[in-house]
């Protein structure tokens, strides 16, 4: 916007001034050569004076005062600093050069500009200003103002020239590059600011419920009972808010849809599961009763699962304020009790979180790193902008294109789903789900040394504060 206006305020400058020079010079071209024409007059007046009775009438103009012109005889042609250029200046002296040349038929011709200050008018190099007030100066100087003056010296026989000053009524006669001048740069600095003072009112405005509109779609990535959107502002924001809140009741209906079908499932499950058990303890044939419990207990697995995936983060438990050094301990001593080596080092301020989701995300993370490793070292780090926990497990690591495959539900890159080389390859699934709910995500490194690298990144605590 800043761009589009300068642009427009120099093309609207460069009209405007294009314009303007045009129709000064068209008045400018008409007025010098009326003036040289008055000249061209004057020369020839002077020229019909006899030599005794030209004196004379020259001090009666001077006398007279308020005429167009200085006039002085002088016994050579005056050096006069000469001023200006650009097409102005040369339109004044080809038009001077012009009329003069045919009226007078004079090849002896000097046009030239001065500044009043440093104008000469006699032979004996007198300055216009130390003249008497009733002479030149009525006529060529303009107080304050200090326009240029143009000159005219034309041999009119030998050893006498005359001398002819005078001013051109024209604004800025020679002022070629002064387009852009102090005021015209106030005033476009002026609408500039005014105009992108009330275009950002109007985009802020008009972005405001866009920004809301994003919050609450973040927002609804981490928790599906945040308050619906304002249904208010122009028509097209209403629809959109409508929408919107339309799309999360929905969201939120089917999330609790699928919650209720894979529970009725879960329970559904369990009383047949439950009985195939106790017929399966009947069986004689004790290998076929070994293999007959082993494909329960894979189906029991498979079916708490599948419901732990639906459940990863629960959608009504409240926000606490959480100690992630605390919980890890906690986790720790658990996994020492069952024959895991946990190490931990570093500590972080609480975070605002979902504690039973927070809880299960590192749960699964820490027995994953156990049950391939043996051991786990885990490494708090807070740093500007997000919480850091590395999990090292000194396991057969994963490869660099699985990494991503291990996180999709049931994949396990051991083929056999059997509970004595593992579960059905939920764990890391559903804690991503559950890191990604709070604004942060999991990724897998290959340290050097083998193993495999889990690393856990969240908001800062400010950030996740928000989704209370």
């Amino acid at each position: 916007m800043v761009v589009g206006v300068l642009g427009a305020q120099l093309a609207s400058f460069t009209i405007w001034t294009t314009q303007v020079r045009s129709s000064q010079l068209e008045q400018l071209d008409e007025l010098s050569r009326n003036v040289a024409f008055s000249v061209a007059s004057t020369v020839r007046f002077f020229r019909s004076l006899p030599i005794g009775y030209r004196h004379i009438v020259l001090d009666q103009l001077r006398d007279m005062g308020g005429t167009r012109f200085f006039v002085s005889v002088n016994e050579r042609r005056i050096a006069v600093e000469d001023i200006g250029d650009g097409a102005a200046r040369q339109l004044v002296v080809g038009n001077f050069r012009d009329v003069l040349s045919r009226e007078l038929n004079l090849d002896e011709l000097v046009v030239e500009f001065s500044r009043p200050e440093t104008l000469r008018v006699f032979n004996n190099e007198v300055l216009l200003h130390d003249l008497p007030a009733r002479w030149g100066q009525h006529s060529l100087l303009l107080e304050p103002l200090s326009p240029p003056i143009l000159v005219v010296q034309l041999e009119l026989e030998p050893g006498v020239w005359l001398y002819v000053a005078t001013l051109l009524p024209v604004p800025d006669l020679l002022g070629e590059n002064a387009w852009l001048s102090e005021e015209r740069l106030l005033a476009g600095l002026i609408v500039l600011f005014t105009v992108i003072g009330l275009s950002l009112m109007g985009i802020r405005s008009a972005t405001r419920p866009l920004a809301r509109l994003s919050r609450a779609a973040r927002q609804l990535g981490r928790d599906l009972d945040a308050p619906p959107l304002r249904e208010s502002g122009p028509r097209e924001v209403v629809a959109t808010a409508l929408a919107f809140n339309r799309m999360q009741e929905h969201i939120r209906e089917q999330v609790a849809e699928r919650e209720r079908l894979f529970s009725a499932i879960s329970h559904d499950l369990k009383t047949p599961i439950t009985r195939l058990r106790l017929r399966a303890e009947m069986l004689d044939d004790p290998h076929q009763r070994e293999r007959f419990c082993a494909s329960l207990d894979e189906l029991d697995l498979l079916v708490k699962g599948a419901l732990a995936s639906v459940k990863g983060l629960d959608l009504h438990e409240a926000i606490e304020a959480l100690d992630p050094r605390d919980l890890l301990d906690n986790l720790a001593e658990e996994l020492r009790l069952q024959g895991g080596d946990v190490a931990i080092s570093g500590h972080a301020p609480p975070l605002a979180v979902k504690p039973l989701a927070f809880k299960r995300c590192l749960s699964n993370l820490l027995e994953n790193a156990i049950f391939y490793g043996g051991r786990a070292e885990v490494s708090l780090e807070q740093g500007a902008d997000e919480l850091v926990i590395t999990i090292r497990d000194h396991g057969p690591g994963i490869p660099r294109e699985q990494r991503e495959r291990v996180f999709i539900p049931f994949v396990r890159l051991e083929p056999s789903r059997s509970r004595h080389t593992g579960g059905s390859g939920l764990g890391l699934g559903i804690a991503r789900h559950i890191a990604r709910a709070m604004g942060g995500d999991i990724t897998l490194e290959s340290p050097s040394g083998g193993g495999l690298l889990v690393r856990l990144s969240l908001p800062r605590p400010e950030h996740i504060t928000e989704l209370q």
